[in-house]
């Protein structure tokens, strides 16, 4: 068995692995980038990222790579509660970082960033499945290829193999796991005819049902679905895209945009159930992206999130000469700012998502107050988590003060 040092292995080559291997092997580092895919696929995965996480994708020095790999920029926001008039917002007006957000296709933002690495000098094997990593002073990495199995060794391992990661165990981490409430179904659609400059969502709360429409260029659209788990069924493949459309038009989403618009991609729905776990880093193995935490997607904070991450990581392997300080160092950064989101996301599901009779008292006392001061609510989703979540914010976010 070949054995073969680096100085960071990354497991998994989507935007998280690949946007580190990049920026670190711009700054010298010997980086090996694991993907199992020869080719990737459409599924149903984060294709927005907010305006707090533009800034991070900036600050990277990742951003026009993936304009270039044909990212949307989204000026305006609109939001329907109760099939009412909409509420339209400008990004890059009303958001704290003063930029659009940026939509884009995940297939062709892995593929440009993975480049991206590559052409920075990062090795990147595709093709090639990890079996298992060995944690320590000198972690291992053992994988095969085309029926050869390898070792490989670095200074740190980096899991970047998304929500259901296998690094996770690999590395001994505890996942946390958030009560299951919803469902989010997600398709992709071409020839819709909405705005290419504005993402919409649609929200019942008395339902519990959220529709959410996101433009990716030439009439191309993600469409998402998020509904209670109490309906029991999950929406899933082609004998659904009916009752799918159906019932993002039942939420207020217009029928003209689903009337003739062609499904591009597989219909699939999952859990939103937040995970995580605490302090994504050990024995030289670390964690980033959906691997160390995912919010409910209902938010589009996944690609925001792993921007944050790798940005939060770089900057402290560049500013550590111990790595393992590095690693801490992220970690404890890591877990302030997604303990913010998940608190958010909490509350604003306990608001809008959770029906009931509490949840309509809930609504009836704080929406009134939050339609007179906006800042009520908070900015957290499109301004990012860097804000205290105090009793105080608290008390003016439910209107209890």
């Amino acid at each position: 068995m070949a054995s073969t040092d680096y100085d960071i292995i990354t497991i998994g080559g989507g935007l998280g692995g690949a946007a580190l291997a990049k920026v670190m092997a711009e700054h010298g580092a010997r980086v090996l980038v694991l993907e199992s895919e020869l080719n990737f696929k459409d599924r149903i995965r984060g294709e927005v990222m907010m305006s707090w996480g533009v800034a991070d994708a900036k600050a990277l020095g990742i951003y026009e790579c993936m304009k270039a790999a044909g990212g949307v920029e989204v000026e305006y926001g609109e939001q329907s509660q109760d099939r009412g008039e909409p509420n339209r917002r400008h990004y890059p007006t009303s958001t704290i970082q003063e930029t659009p957000r940026l939509n884009i296709y995940h297939p062709d933002l892995q593929e440009a960033l993975l480049e991206a690495a590559s052409g920075a000098g990062a090795v990147v094997r595709r093709g090639t499945r990890v079996q298992r990593v060995e944690p320590g002073d000198s972690p291992k990495v053992i994988a095969t290829s085309n029926g050869n199995e390898q070792e490989f060794t670095s200074r740190l391992v980096v899991g970047a193999d998304g929500r259901f990661s296998r690094t996770r165990g690999w590395g001994g981490f505890e996942v946390q796991k958030n009560p299951e409430q919803s469902f989010i179904a997600g398709i992709l659609f071409n020839d819709m005819p909405m705005p290419e400059n504005t993402s919409e969502s649609f929200r019942v709360p008395d339902q519990g049902t959220t529709a959410l429409l996101f433009p990716l260029g030439g009439g191309k659209v993600r469409a998402y679905l998020c509904y209670p788990t109490a309906r029991g069924n999950q929406l899933s493949g082609a004998k659904d895209i009916q009752r799918f459309s159906e019932l993002s038009v039942e939420t207020g989403a217009p029928a003209i945009y689903y009337q003739d618009a062609v499904p591009a991609g597989p219909l699939a729905s999952f859990s939103t159930a937040s995970i995580w776990v605490e302090s994504p880093f050990k024995d030289n193995v670390v964690l980033v992206g959906d691997a160390a935490g995912a919010t409910d997607p209902t938010w589009g904070q996944g690609l925001s999130l792993t921007v944050r991450d790798v940005r939060v990581l770089r900057d402290n392997l560049l500013r550590f000469e111990d790595w393992n300080e590095a690693g801490q160092a992220y970690a404890q950064e890591h877990d302030k700012y997604f303990n913010v989101m998940n608190t958010v996301q909490s509350w604003i599901e306990r608001l809008l998502i959770m029906t009931g009779s509490e949840a309509e008292a809930r609504r009836a006392q704080a929406m009134p107050l939050w339609r007179e001061d906006p800042s009520r609510r908070g900015d957290t989703f499109a301004s990012g988590p860097d804000h205290p979540i105090d009793e105080t914010f608290r008390r003016r976010f439910f209107g209890e003060e």
